[in-house]
């Protein structure tokens, strides 16, 4: 991208303005729900298990791009905490399949009903009909920026 060019400025300028806005919404949204003390690649191994299912230790590090012992150690404490469970691989019993219990399934169902519910209240107190159908536009807006 060509800053020098007023165009291209003006990208760069919208460009750093919307990504520290969506960090300090994204912290925003975080202290909305109890995460707990799980770090961002705990978490991350959650919502891997959630979206596309249960899957092996090693698949996971695969998946997320670490060395097996990292894994191990990430899935050690998800295990303590009670949000995944292991049960043998009925195609190869030799593997262990974790996935997410069903205390953890409601944990983060409460997370996105609590970020949710602040945030819909954040739009109606701060902003007028006419400032949420702009913002209704923005994203779809964003929708686009994002290739979505």
């Amino acid at each position: 991208m060509d800053t020098h060019t007023p165009h291209g400025a003006r990208a760069a300028r919208v460009a750093e303005d919307l990504r520290l806005l969506v960090g300090k919404l994204k912290r925003r949204l975080r202290e909305q729900s109890d995460g707990g003390d799980l770090t961002p690649s705990q978490t991350a191994v959650l919502l891997r298990l959630e979206k596309h299912g249960p899957a092996t230790a090693s698949a996971l590090a695969r998946a997320e791009a670490m060395r097996p012992q990292s894994m191990g150690r990430i899935i050690t404490v998800l295990e303590s905490h009670g949000l995944i469970a292991g049960t043998p691989d009925p195609a190869d019993g030799r593997q262990t399949l974790l996935a997410l219990t069903d205390t953890c399934r409601e944990w983060l169902a409460r997370g996105r009903a609590a970020r949710q519910d602040w945030l819909c209240t954040a739009i109606t107190t701060h902003l007028d009909a006419h400032e949420q159908d702009e913002l209704l536009a923005a994203v779809a807006l964003l929708r686009r920026v994002i290739g979505e």
